[in-house]
């Protein structure tokens, strides 16, 4: 029997933009066209990234709305701190993610290709309430990451030919 470990879908009220601007102004901040850019950038698409993966992918300088180095780290701090994207560490690195109107899941992390697969178990769930509740612990989320090898890796390392093969 397989196990559904599909995200399930989250209702929201308001658009990410929208979030984001009231965000900003109870910050005392405006809305730029670099932020809205970038926002709207980050959230046509579902993806993991950084910010270095990101700048590459970004419009080049002296196009309209360029955005520079310090703008893109500044705004995805903004948007982890209005709770649009959720941001967490990775081998050394910063990774981001879609947190708005997307719901609780875990991830495996391929130590080969770099690639997070995301999934949600209800018996991990479970597992999490029945130890809280084993220890009085009152819990506001929880970040698991499983490290190890993809499928994908997984075979083509079984492919790969050694030195001794080729002769």
């Amino acid at each position: 029997m397989t196990k559904d470990f599909s995200l399930r879908s989250v209702e929201v009220s308001l658009s990410p933009m929208e979030r984001f601007e009231e965000f900003l102004q109870s910050r005392g901040k405006r809305n730029t066209e670099q932020r809205r850019i970038l926002l709207d950038y980050v959230f046509r698409r579902h993806s993991h990234f950084d910010a270095d993966m990101l700048i590459d992918q970004l419009p080049g300088k002296g196009e309209d709305g360029y955005l520079g180095r310090a703008t893109v780290y500044r705004t995805l701090n903004e948007l982890v701190d209005a709770g649009l994207l959720r941001k967490f560490d990775i081998d050394g690195r910063s990774v981001f993610e879609h947190d708005y109107g997307y719901p609780e899941h875990d991830h495996m992390h391929c130590q080969e290709c770099e690639r997070l697969l995301e999934f949600h178990s209800d018996e991990l769930i479970k597992l999490r309430e029945a130890v809280a509740r084993d220890h009085n612990f009152r819990v506001t989320g929880h970040r698991l990451i499983i490290s190890g090898v993809c499928d994908e890796c997984n075979k083509s390392r079984r492919r790969k030919k050694r030195k001794q093969d080729l002769i």
